[in-house]
């Protein structure tokens, strides 16, 4: 495993997409332990497009226009469902949380699984990614992807951690000032939007 494997992945991994924004809003808002649990989720999230990658399937939906299209809109509509939720739902950032039922891990990791599988992006980067690290000659390419990809998971779990480590270190600062909560809620929904709409001009 080389060196330029690592680094790229980091680079990936650490830029600011939907999971590091779903991490960063559940530690800002439940604390450090969810958002390990929302970490999880969006690694989670990662699994099927990897064996999409590995199964051949990118290819066909790399190739199809209508494949392409219609999963990219359903990636769309869930962040911006995501973004509405967030806007008016005062228990997902809010001062009193004891006013309102917390999610359950369960609910939490379903919604970072969804936002990265609702992700075409992440298929078409492993499409193009991974096999520029499995040598032509490799004897046995699937384990090697699979290796790779495992690596991937892990790198993508750590730093989403570090993202909620952050987010929990400065929550008690935040959540005592009800106006910071009030933009960093609306901050955090028009982000879901910009990202919806980034995700609605992207093409194959």
């Amino acid at each position: 495993m080389g060196i330029e494997f690592l680094v790229t992945s980091l680079i990936v991994t650490a830029s600011p997409g939907t999971g590091v924004l779903y991490t960063l809003a559940t530690g800002l808002s439940r604390g450090f332990r969810p958002s390990i649990v929302a970490a999880f989720g969006c690694t989670l999230g990662i699994v099927p497009h990897m064996a999409a990658t590995i199964m051949g399937l990118a290819a066909l939906m790399h190739t199809s226009a209508l494949a392409f299209q219609t999963f990219k809109f359903l990636g769309v509509a869930y962040l911006l469902y995501v973004a509405w939720n967030t806007w008016r739902d005062r228990g997902t950032l809010s001062v009193e949380e004891q006013a309102g039922e917390p999610p359950s891990p369960v609910r939490v990791i379903w919604t970072g699984i969804l936002l990265n599988i609702l992700n075409p992006k992440l298929t078409i980067f492993f499409l193009a990614f991974l096999p520029q690290f499995v040598s032509a000659n490799e004897a046995h390419p699937v384990p090697r992807m699979i290796e790779l990809s495992a690596v991937f998971m892990l790198m993508t779990f750590v730093i989403f951690i570090g993202y909620g480590l952050l987010a929990a270190s400065v929550r008690d600062h935040v959540i005592s000032r009800p106006q910071v909560m009030t933009w960093m809620r609306r901050t955090f929904a028009g982000a879901f939007v910009a990202l919806g709409a980034k995700l609605a001009f992207t093409n194959i």
